[in-house]
């Protein structure tokens, strides 16, 4: 029986804030306006149809709260998509600088709202993510057996941080939380390919997901990606991208064995998520 396609990144429509540069990024990318984007796909029924004709059968839907540099796609916004969903699975946003309690909140999402795991976006909310704010995060994350994804590597959004983004600090919290599953997304992109290749290859508990890169370049950036078949993610970071169809077909194409294309379109995100 074949694995299932699953895309482990994308956001959904609409946002409840944006940013305008993001507004006219995504805009640009998908050659329509977001009024008649957020018309085909800011429902459930619309965000699904979009995954069946790409050939999708599951997407970690992310939330967002980022108003300084991307705009603001609230927790309450992601379970509105997502309930009802088989297809549709959320994950959490959390700002650390704004919450007293960050970890107490993760587990009231977690239990009470039926998030599946959590996004980190160091490099637009200005932290490092190895730093003590965080860690709390991280423990409350690991004792609910809940996957973190953490956004690293470069952005074309002013406002970033490129310095948040750096992989290598994603060592010390894979080594001081062994049972945590940790996702380095976009692979340290632009800058950090290596760093983030090491880290998946050095450590059982860290994964390298891929979305935001061109999929046809994956062989270019990291030329030992066999390697690492069982810890690689597809995602796809739609709608900055304008085919989730098109970057699957890309993935399809490279010249891997076909066992390893499949752990990577859904094979190892299910196995992950429990699906």
């Amino acid at each position: 029986m074949a694995a299932p396609v699953v895309d482990f990144h994308i956001h959904c429509l609409p946002y409840d804030e944006y940013a305008p540069q993001a507004w006219a990024w995504v805009e640009q990318q998908q050659g329509e306006k977001l009024e008649a984007l957020v018309a085909r796909y800011g429902s459930t029924a619309g965000l699904e149809q979009m995954l069946v004709e790409a050939g999708v059968d599951y997407a970690v839907v992310v939330a967002e709260l980022c108003p300084v540099t991307t705009g603001v796609c609230r927790n309450e916004t992601v379970a509105r998509i997502c309930r009802g969903s088989s297809r549709l699975i959320p994950f959490a946003s959390l700002d650390p600088h704004v919450l007293a309690e960050p970890a107490r909140e993760l587990r009231r999402l977690v239990r009470e709202e039926g998030f599946r795991g959590l996004k980190l976006y160091p490099t637009y909310q200005l932290f490092y993510p190895n730093e003590a704010l965080i860690y709390p995060i991280y423990a409350a994350a690991e004792e609910l057996g809940i996957p973190v994804m953490v956004h690293t590597g470069s952005s074309v959004f002013r406002g970033s941080r490129l310095k948040y983004g750096d992989p290598l600090y994603l060592d010390d919290v894979a080594v001081d939380f062994p049972d945590l599953k940790l996702i380095v997304v976009h692979g340290g992109r632009g800058l950090w390919y290596d760093k983030a290749f090491f880290l998946a290859r050095l450590h059982p508990n860290v994964y390298l997901e891929v979305a935001g890169l061109p999929p046809q370049r994956l062989l270019t950036y990291f030329p030992e990606l066999e390697r690492v078949a069982d810890k690689v993610l597809f995602g796809s970071d739609w709608p900055t991208v304008r085919s989730v169809k098109a970057n699957i077909e890309a993935v399809r194409r490279l010249p891997l064995a076909e066992e390893v294309k499949e752990k990577i379109l859904g094979g190892n995100a299910a196995r992950l998520l429990g699906l």
